[in-house]
């Protein structure tokens, strides 16, 4: 048994070797900035390299003091032996604890000093080096205790500048810094695609048992990012391919498909029982065709139905991990099992199987994303995410991949984000009259834009001014203008000719935004000036009439008899009866003889017919000359 499992070691370790060629293998270390803020000798930014647990805080930042303990600087024992505390008094900043590499795993040390009371921590690495992540250790029963706690942030710094941050504290400055992951993930556009490496084994122990716990709790949340439109998400599946060599060995043929070509390791590391790494990877292969399948109809979020109803109805525990139990869950979701059997192809040909060869291919790191080479790897915008794999943490990445403003509304939850809106509007502009701000919560924070309401556009810059602009404008806070009714009558200083300024109305003066005041027409002379004139004021108006027998004309400003106008108005109609009876007899007399001259010319026509045919008419017999001969 134990030559067994050394011969199943020494394959594995030529599979994981052979998932790549090492010419083109590539680890991207995934890196976040840190800028120290104080004091002002080692000001500056620099690169931080984030740990592969613990929650980082993907699309914001946290400021905080750095402390490097006096002991246990390597943060291996619980810091509470040493009387240590990092609690942060109230009003203080945030405490990042300072450790050093060594000596033990890196998730201890961050472990012990979350216990302590810090909110972040940095580890200064030991060896001049290109920065490297910090990766969780294989998980048993004593690791798994504090990894799956762990929800504080973490960074490994480089040796010399951990050694800058050293000296400064000794010589007893404040050292302030700002942990900046704003920029870790790519945010382009209004649309995230992001992508899953993952594995169907649910016998792997720590690893394996919260993967499928985050498939259950993120399934819902993925969904709705999916069918809004506002994600593209992929899954993936690792395979190996077993060395030449040993492809008739019987672990390679225990452990792959399609010849040695694509491979999964023992779940149980045992060949003598329990299920082969064959059956992962048929598996892996059923989830992939799964997603192809229903992506063609699309409806790619069934994936995530099929693969977490898989997880609850066919476990390996309870021997159900196979052909049998899967064809059952696509059947209930619906779906067509020849599809996706035809999709999946022949597992014992000697030949490429295009679904897992295009799967080894994607491995392989492109672009700003390296290799593959952690399970499971989530990778969001073709960045590798860090960190651990939980819902609230993987939104808050997901989040952050979106171009401020086009956030779904799932990322701007309570859970996700603060909306800082809610205190003191965020320092933007707003009308608390008509309920109007220029404050947008987005998930890295919040931005001063002037509002879109009702097809109307404010601008302005967002923080003192936003005014209405355009046509409709008056329809919204009246454009922000002065207005006012009295005595059945309202009157407005808004124009909706696209303008944005406010001017009074005719018959008021003012700044037309605060005030329009009546302006006295007749006080001030501005009408009734005739001598028989008698001028009243209105509000926005004025009346004005005349004295004895005389009619008020206002274009002109003149009286004028009421007698005199009423002759006038006689005369004008005896004048246009006159010209209207002209125009009917003449009407009458034009068509009188078209229609006279129109008879006439026909009868004349038909005379003439009779004793002189016309060119264009058929000589008519003569029949009084056929009946004499």
């Amino acid at each position: 048994m134990e030559l067994q499992r050394s011969l199943l070691g020494l394959l594995l370790g030529f599979l994981v070797l052979s998932l790549t060629p090492l010419s083109s293998a590539r680890f991207v270390v995934e890196k976040n900035s840190l800028r120290v803020t104080s004091p002002d000798k080692i000001k500056g930014t620099y690169d931080t390299a984030i740990g592969n647990f613990g929650i980082p805080q993907y699309g914001g930042s946290m400021a905080g003091t750095v402390l490097y303990p006096k002991e246990n600087q390597k943060g291996c024992k619980e810091f509470s032996e040493f009387g240590i505390s990092f609690k942060s008094t109230p009003g203080a900043l945030p405490t990042f604890v300072l450790v050093d590499r060594g000596d033990c795993f890196f998730a201890l040390k961050v472990w012990n000093a979350q216990k302590a009371g810090a909110s972040a921590v940095l580890v200064a690495d030991n060896i001049e080096e290109p920065l490297i992540t910090m990766d969780s250790p294989e998980e048993d029963g004593s690791t798994a205790k504090y990894i799956e706690n762990i929800t504080i942030p973490s960074a490994l710094i480089e040796k010399s500048f951990g050694q800058t941050l050293k000296k400064s504290i000794s010589s007893g400055d404040m050292v302030n810094v700002n942990l900046d992951w704003r920029e870790a993930v790519p945010h382009p556009d209004d649309r995230v695609e992001y992508e899953l490496w993952t594995n169907s084994n649910d016998e792997c122990g720590v690893k394996c048992d919260m993967l499928m716990e985050f498939m259950k709790d993120f399934r819902g949340a993925a969904q709705i990012l999916e069918i809004g439109g506002y994600t593209q998400f992929t899954p993936h599946y690792i395979t190996w391919y077993c060395p030449q060599a040993f492809t008739l060995s019987k672990q390679c043929k225990s452990q792959c498909i399609n010849h040695g070509r694509y491979c999964a390791p023992d779940p149980e590391q045992d060949f003598s029982t329990g299920y082969e790494g064959k059956d992962v990877v048929l598996e892996n292969l059923r989830q992939l065709c799964v997603f192809k399948v229903v992506n063609k109809t699309n409806k790619p979020w069934v994936w995530w139905d099929y693969v977490t109803d898989f997880q609850i109805r066919c476990p390996m525990k309870e021997k159900k991990y196979n052909k049998e139990c899967a064809d059952s869950v696509i059947k209930s979701l619906g779906l067509d099992i020849k599809k996706v059997e035809q999709c999946m192809g022949d597992p014992t040909a000697d030949s490429e199987n295009s679904v897992l060869k295009e799967e080894q291919d994607a491995q392989v790191g492109k672009g700003s994303r390296g290799d593959v080479t952690i399970l499971p790897t989530l990778v969001v915008n073709n960045r590798q995410y860090r960190g651990k794999l939980e819902k609230g943490a993987v939104l808050k990445a997901i989040c952050s991949g979106f171009e401020e403003t086009t956030e779904p509304a799932v990322c701007l939850s309570s859970d996700v984000e603060t909306n800082e809106c809610l205190d003191n509007n965020g320092g933007c502009w707003q009308n608390k009259a008509a309920n109007l701000t220029a404050c947008k919560d987005t998930f890295r924070g919040r931005v001063c834009e002037c509002p879109l309401v009702d097809g109307v556009q404010f601008k302005g810059d967002g923080y003192t001014t936003c005014e209405a602009s355009g046509p409709g404008r008056c329809k919204v806070n009246n454009g922000g203008c002065w207005h006012e009714a009295r005595d059945g009558h309202a009157f407005s200083a808004c124009t909706d000719n696209g303008e944005v300024q406010c001017q009074c109305p005719p018959g008021f003066k003012g700044d037309g935004v605060k005030s329009c005041e009546d302006v006295d027409e007749c006080r001030e002379k501005k009408a009734c000036q005739c001598p028989e004139c008698s001028c009243k004021n209105t509000w926005g108006s004025y009346d004005c009439s005349c004295s004895g027998n005389l009619l008020y004309i206002k274009d002109h400003d003149t009286c004028i008899s009421k007698a005199a106008s009423g002759g006038k108005s006689a005369w004008a109609a005896v004048w246009v009866i006159l010209i209207g009876l002209a125009m009917a007899g003449g009407g009458a007399y034009l068509v009188y003889k078209y229609r006279l001259r129109s008879y006439m010319d026909s009868e004349i026509r038909a005379i003439m017919a009779q004793y002189m045919p016309l060119d264009s008419q058929a000589e008519v017999p003569n029949h009084v000359n056929d009946e004499r001969a």
